[in-house]
């Protein structure tokens, strides 16, 4: 039977074959085209469509490298950002008042960013500055505060510029003994000289910055001065006579030199009300809120490569919890959102290692009522119960989400209440400035 059934097939097989030909002959597919059929025409290919945008620049950048010339490409969002503060758009800042947009104008098939940087309030000018401008703003404010007050200005710029604690803390100790010397002993004349190229002025004073301002500014001069039973002369710093008749203000300044604090741009929060938004979730993040270099980023990846490697072998507490806080280190900035029961949501950017009090008091200034009781719940529903710990430690960076939820027994006694209450809880200069979520 399996026979006869593979017979029939080969005939079937033969019989539509076509017809045949002589090896001898030609093959007939090699003279010319076949003469098509109205199905074979109709199922024909085609004609082949232009190459796309996308294929012409490919082409174009496989061109370039063949050449060797650059590849061209389009700029994109964070270019465009770079180049606007390159070109001094921002200029010196414009005032506390004034805001920076929510982000530039997206790009054809390119989403807006959330906030267009980070930036900070000078606390001598009150100008907005970005991030990126903002230790030479203070330098500049400093500096113009010497024609207002000298001794001031310059206590800032040594609190503020000298970065190593430690060696500022030895010398101000230093310099407030050199003060507190000719306030005990005010006839004692050798207390009022201080030999520049001394030992301990050099190592301690002089390889700060601002303290030869601070001197000049309190009363001292540069005199050179002959060395006592030998040839040759040597620079000092001397007292002046009438600061030496001011003794009760030399205290002052050596008060306010030890209980100063260095001065600090405060981060603008950027607070912003969106209209209900299914974007709500969706975060386009500058630059500036990630931490990482070019030196950064080849670390992250020799440190993700020893991560693997670790992974095959067992690690101590210890060794677990340092790579937790290097993690929690890679951001410095987060941008958070508080979604409201009625969908309306409020915007604020933090510093990733702010505690989550700082979102409570946030919230609390943007409310009509801020004796209302309500409590953020993070992602997946987590309750922010104690607020003492800091954003990155609770995962809510480099940006977070949250909802809030009123105090339920509360708020069902305001509504069985006879007033009629505000279609939102936000203040009105809030929402007269509301925009929507792209």
């Amino acid at each position: 039977m399996r026979k006869f059934f593979q017979k029939t097939k080969a005939d079937l097989k033969f019989r539509t074959a076509g017809p045949g030909q002589k090896l001898s002959e030609p093959s007939r597919y090699g003279l010319g085209p076949p003469r098509e059929s109205p199905k074979a025409a109709a199922a024909a290919p085609r004609p082949r469509q232009g190459p796309t945008d996308e294929a012409q620049m490919a082409a174009a950048a496989a061109l370039a490298r063949m050449e060797g010339r650059p590849k061209a490409r389009l700029p994109s969002s964070q270019e465009a950002i770079r180049s606007q503060g390159r070109a001094g758009c921002w200029g010196t800042g414009t005032g506390p008042q004034a805001r920076p947009d929510t982000g530039p104008p997206a790009e054809d098939g390119a989403a807006a960013l959330s906030v267009s940087g980070i930036y900070f309030i000078c606390p001598l000018t009150g100008e907005l500055v970005p991030r990126d401008r903002k230790e030479q703003h203070l330098r500049e404010a400093i500096q113009s505060y010497f024609s207002v007050d000298p001794v001031a200005a310059s206590i800032m710029e040594i609190h503020t510029f000298n970065k190593d604690r430690e060696r500022l803390r030895v010398g101000l100790e230093t310099m407030a003994k050199y003060l507190d010397n000719i306030c005990l002993h005010p006839e004692e004349e050798k207390y009022r000289k201080i030999k520049l190229q001394n030992k301990v002025f050099q190592e301690r004073i002089s390889c700060l910055e601002g303290t030869h301002r601070f001197f000049q500014a309190v009363g001292f001069e540069t005199k050179t001065l002959p060395i006592p039973g030998q040839e040759g002369t040597e620079q000092f710093y001397v007292l002046r006579e009438e600061a030496l008749a001011q003794l009760e203000q030399l205290r002052q300044h050596k008060e306010q030199l030890l209980g100063s604090e260095p001065v600090r741009a405060r981060l603008d929060r950027q607070c912003c009300v969106f209209k209900p938004s299914p974007a709500a979730t969706t975060f386009q993040l500058p630059p500036d809120f990630y931490n990482l270099t070019a030196e950064e980023l080849r670390r992250e990846q020799r440190l993700r490569t020893e991560a693997v490697e670790k992974a095959s072998m067992l690690r101590t507490k210890a060794m677990r919890e340092k790579e937790e806080q290097r993690e929690m280190r890679k951001y410095n900035y987060t941008l958070l959102r508080v979604r409201f029961p009625d969908g309306y949501l409020l915007q604020g950017t933090f510093y990733a290692r702010e505690s989550v009090s700082e979102l409570y008091s946030f919230v609390r200034e943007a409310l009509r009522d801020d004796w209302l009781p309500f409590e953020l719940l993070g992602p997946g529903g987590l309750r922010l119960t104690d607020e003492n710990l800091a954003f990155n430690e609770c995962g809510l960076v480099p940006s977070a989400l949250l909802t809030l939820a009123w105090d339920e027994a509360l708020m069902a006694d305001i509504q069985a209440g006879a007033e009629e209450q505000p279609e939102s809880p936000l203040k009105p200069e809030l929402l007269a400035r509301v925009q929507t979520l792209s």
